[in-house]
């Protein structure tokens, strides 16, 4: 089988193709020929060294990858052979709540990713892919996707109809935050310092677009846009240097799910205090919400947004299209 692997330390250039046997699965393993697998910002900051605990020398990378499964090993009887499945981010964490533990068992980083033909996978690891999916659209729902589902609809008060999110730009995260927000019945504001990013969010559902590149001040562009009130949910993805204006524009009581970290900044805290927002931490999710995030995909028949599809050849270069953060939605390397 081949795989992508670094052969130094914070090099991106140094990933390239490697061969190694075909692995058989043991007792409790599944293994799966790999169709497609998916790109994350998390990736970029494992091998450029900004991602703690992480070392990128001899590390397969990706999170996010689904496939077919081809052998299943002693007492395995989760899935037959030709199951279509897809990956969890962290093969450990089945359902409950986020443990250190689980941290140890994450997919390209501190476990071997899905950059591979072939993989072998915990048979409990995986959850079986929507019918309407190709393996290039599930490979975007282990780590995007899902820690969208858990923003919304796994938090302390849970997403209803009627709500309004703000969504922060036209990545991964933000479309399947707005795709899914529309599927449960809420208004959704999207910004981006792109007018075309805008529009094509708009196709996806978006009630209001917000360019902050032209409005700096995008929070009071949200609050005008609620009437004064502010939004329900906020999935920030910014980081510091967006989070002291997305508790600006959340409302009183409102949620604020802080994901990535893709600036720099500082923090004032006492609004958080004065509007009694919840800034709560996201970091993926569990078996169990991803089987429950599929079956609202599978109902509603939901497409995640896909920008480019890569050769497996050509990872690197998907990895390095990445930097300059013109996709829109999620970048894809094809494997099968």
């Amino acid at each position: 089988m081949r795989y992508h692997a670094y052969t130094a330390t914070n090099d991106l250039d140094s990933l390239s193709l490697h061969e190694a046997p075909t692995p058989e699965p043991g007792p409790g393993q599944v293994r799966v020929r790999m169709g497609a697998a998916s790109l994350n910002y998390r990736d970029l900051l494992i091998v450029t060294g900004r991602y703690p605990g992480m070392v990128s020398k001899g590390l397969i990378p990706g999170s996010d990858g689904a496939g077919t499964v081809e052998a299943v090993g002693p007492g395995v009887s989760r899935w037959q052979v030709g199951d279509r499945v897809t990956g969890t981010f962290f093969e450990t964490w089945l359902g409950g709540p986020m443990v250190p533990a689980h941290f140890e068992h994450s997919l390209g980083g501190t476990a071997p990713g899905v950059f591979t033909e072939q993989r072998l996978f915990p048979a409990e690891a995986l959850v079986a892919t929507p019918a309407h999916l190709s393996d290039e659209e599930a490979a975007t729902l282990p780590c995007a996707a899902l820690t969208a589902w858990n923003a919304l609809f796994e938090g302390p008060v849970p997403l209803k109809p009627g709500d309004t999110v703000l969504v922060l730009g036209t990545g991964g995260v933000s479309m399947f935050a707005l795709q899914f927000a529309k599927a449960a019945g809420a208004e959704v504001i999207l910004t981006s310092s792109s007018d075309a990013k805008l529009e094509r969010g708009r196709a996806l559902g978006a009630d209001h677009l917000i360019n902050y590149a032209k409005q700096p001040d995008w929070d009071q562009a949200v609050l005008a846009a609620t009437g004064g009130r502010g939004v329900d949910h906020v999935v920030e993805v910014g980081g510091p240097g967006t989070l002291q204006r997305s508790i600006s524009a959340a409302r009183h009581g409102g949620q604020v799910h802080l994901i990535g970290v893709l600036t720099g900044g500082t923090l004032e805290p006492l609004p958080i205090l004065f509007k009694t927002v919840t800034v709560r931490g996201v970091f993926v999710g569990s078996r169990t919400m991803f089987e429950a995030m599929n079956r609202l995909i599978t109902q509603r028949g939901l497409k995640p947004v896909i920008d480019r599809v890569f050769p497996f050849a050509e990872a690197r270069d998907a990895l390095k299209h990445q930097i300059g953060a013109s996709h829109f939605g999620k970048l894809v390397v094809k494997i099968g």
